[in-house]
């Protein structure tokens, strides 16, 4: 049976601005693709990341030279090979997921044997000021988990007021690899003693060894050294945990190898994303349902989001309805 192949950009605008250290966005650009076969279509979702070289242009790119294969009958699992780990697999990836549930009247949560249930996320306030950000924190102290984003000078300032102004919440850090080898010691000190739960991605992916060596009293989370199941062993020593986004891992497929084998390796498990639409989220919130944190926030961060969308109430995000994926 023959597949058909479409590929499609959208926008989505952000609700004000989001910053992290490398820099502000105030529109969410995502890849869509559609694989069809006879009635049924699937869609999945993709956020290419400049961090990583990708570019809408360069994740399409990737994703229409698989056209001929995808067309001829390839796979869910010859794609893991046919293609890099990235955004433009997950596209292709969840895709196919997705077909095969409609195809099959199964659900992916069936599928992988699993009852999905709601989960909390985690709320994310945008890089500013301490005032700026301690004024952001505060009107969503409600909240039980917040993570701030970090990676500059004053973090330490940050890290106080963000704390007075959510003395209740749970606070993780995202450094987004900001910090240095020479201030790793005191922002660490200073987040354990205003109570932080966990530090994601310190230091620069490929400048992070110091993290073997020193102390580490709080959770230190790898996020973009960490891309697949490939070289977790050797991150195990220096990270406590791993945030596993389908947009590195290149789609559910590889997402749930990688979850399974950092559990074995005694990784605590973070399930994160960019900032995209529901129908991206997703296939994410069913990898989450083994993980100790989830950051799935990525819709309320819009000013809109695709109909059907995933259901948020407060903190909690709710598995995704057949009619938007799975």
């Amino acid at each position: 049976m023959h597949n058909s192949l479409k590929i499609i950009h959208e926008r989505y605008p952000i609700a004000g601005k989001f910053t992290i250290s490398r820099g502000s966005k105030t529109e969410a650009e995502v890849v869509v693709c559609e694989i069809g076969r006879g009635d049924t279509t699937g869609r999945g979702e993709c956020v290419p990341y400049a961090r990583y070289g990708e570019s809408i242009e360069s994740v399409m790119q990737q994703i229409e030279a698989l056209r001929e294969a995808i067309e001829s009958g390839a796979t869910r699992l010859d794609i893991q090979s046919l293609m890099q780990a990235g955004a433009a697999r997950n596209a292709v990836d969840c895709a196919f997921w997705d077909m095969e549930a409609k195809i099959t009247n199964k659900s992916v949560a069936d599928t992988l044997g699993i009852k999905a249930r709601a989960l909390e996320t985690a709320i994310t306030v945008s890089l500013g000021t301490a005032a700026e950000m301690a004024q952001s924190t505060a009107k969503v102290a409600h909240y039980p988990l917040i993570k701030v984003k970090m990676g500059g000078n004053n973090d330490i300032e940050r890290i106080r007021a963000i704390a007075a102004a959510a003395p209740d919440s749970r606070i993780i850090i995202d450094a987004n690899e900001g910090w240095t080898p020479d201030n790793i010691e005191e922002n660490m000190r200073a987040a354990a003693k205003a109570g932080v739960v966990l530090i994601e991605q310190p230091l620069p992916a490929g400048n992070d060894e110091i993290l073997n060596v020193i102390d580490r009293p709080v959770t230190i989370c790898a996020d973009e050294s960490a891309h697949t199941s490939e070289g977790l062993k050797e991150l195990a020593g220096r990270y406590d945990a791993v945030n596993i986004k389908l947009d590195k891992a290149g789609g559910l497929t590889e997402g749930l190898v990688m979850r399974d084998k950092a559990i074995e390796l005694g990784l605590q498990i973070m399930v994160g994303c960019m900032v995209g639409t529901s129908l991206g989220m997703a296939p994410a919130v069913l990898l989450a349902q083994k993980a100790n944190v989830v950051d799935l926030d990525g819709p309320l961060l819009l000013a809109r989001d695709r109909e059907p969308g995933l259901h948020y109430e407060g903190a909690l995000v709710y598995p995704p309805e057949t009619a938007l994926w799975g």
